[in-house]
């Protein structure tokens, strides 16, 4: 390594140590606000509008979410959950609005200050995301060894500790080919632990899993969030598994948060929409809007062959 690029690296940790320590992120301002504070937000988004060209996926969404909450986002196809995600990230910029992180603006931070703010985020990905040519203990060994001043021998250390919390310990040497799904998830998990995250997003969680690993899935979030008393966004449509984790719930439709309330209101909404989601009707507004905005389908062609 050259000298430039060494002296960027230790900058680098220098700054996520004291991102960790509650310090805020270089370019942060500090009239942003910061992190110390229990009755702030930890995650909030205002007024915010995306538009993908002429679509419209979230429009005016506010949200504020908390320290300790494990908040599910509930929405169909393309409603724009895994885009709220992406937008914590910053990996997208809203079209209009603000998202804030510990108080710091996530679109005013240049790309060195959110890749430092990026290191309190863990992100646990549908499938996963396991890099295929590397084994478990590389593939968590990764974040540590980009955005960590660790030794060798502390990260073989936090890669156990982890492994373990997942009750994964046996599989470090595996390569990713030789998991099963349900394996997949939790190796993702422990990866997503390993810098000691305040945030955690997951994206689909229980996607693909049987009905008994997805519950096991489910009750590992909710135990290790717990534990190490983190903050959790869950995106998801599969309703069992919400209840299961959710400590409140926000529901998006047609680019509008329509209801936001603790698991209780959801069972219980006089919201049609709401009803007809948690309940998995075919009738209700959704499919009519749905039917409503479909083009007419094209008619077939007349003949007059064989007159």
């Amino acid at each position: 390594m050259n000298p430039e690029a060494a002296t960027h690296s230790i900058d680098r940790r220098d700054e996520i140590r004291h991102l960790h320590d509650g310090e805020p992120a270089p370019a942060a301002n500090a009239d942003d606000g910061g992190a110390g504070d229990d009755d702030a937000p930890l995650v909030e988004l205002q007024d915010v509008v995306l538009r993908f060209g002429k679509k419209t996926v979230l429009d005016g969404v506010s949200l504020a979410v908390y320290p300790g909450e494990r908040l599910i986002v509930l929405g169909g196809s393309g409603s724009g959950k895994s885009t709220t995600l992406r937008l914590i990230m910053g990996i997208l910029q809203p079209t209009a609005g603000r998202v804030f992180f510990c108080g710091h603006e996530i679109s005013a931070l240049g790309r060195r200050e959110l890749n430092v703010l990026r290191a309190r985020i863990g992100m646990v990905y549908q499938y996963s995301a396991l890099i295929s040519s590397l084994t478990v203990r590389d593939n968590l060994a990764l974040p540590m060894e980009e955005l960590s001043d660790q030794k060798p021998e502390e990260i073989d250390r936090i890669i156990d500790e982890k492994l373990a919390m997942v009750n994964m310990g046996n599989v470090k040497s595996a390569m990713p080919a030789e998991l099963s799904g349900g394996m997949k998830k939790r190796i993702g998990l422990a990866r997503a632990l390993v810098l000691d995250p305040e945030l955690i997003l997951f994206d689909e969680p229980s996607a693909g899993l049987d009905p008994v690993t997805s519950s096991i899935v489910d009750e590992l979030i909710i135990n290790l969030t717990e534990q190490t008393q983190t903050t959790s966004i869950v995106v998801t449509h599969e309703m069992d598994s919400a209840f299961r984790i959710g400590t409140r719930m926000v529901m998006l439709y047609e680019g509008k948060i329509i209801a936001d309330g603790p698991p209780e209101e959801f069972r219980h909404s006089s919201n049609p929409v709401v009803t007809q989601f948690v309940e998995g009707r075919t009738e209700g507004p959704i499919l009519d809007s749905t039917r409503h905005h479909d083009p007419k389908p094209e008619q077939p062609a007349t003949t007059t062959a064989g007159r």
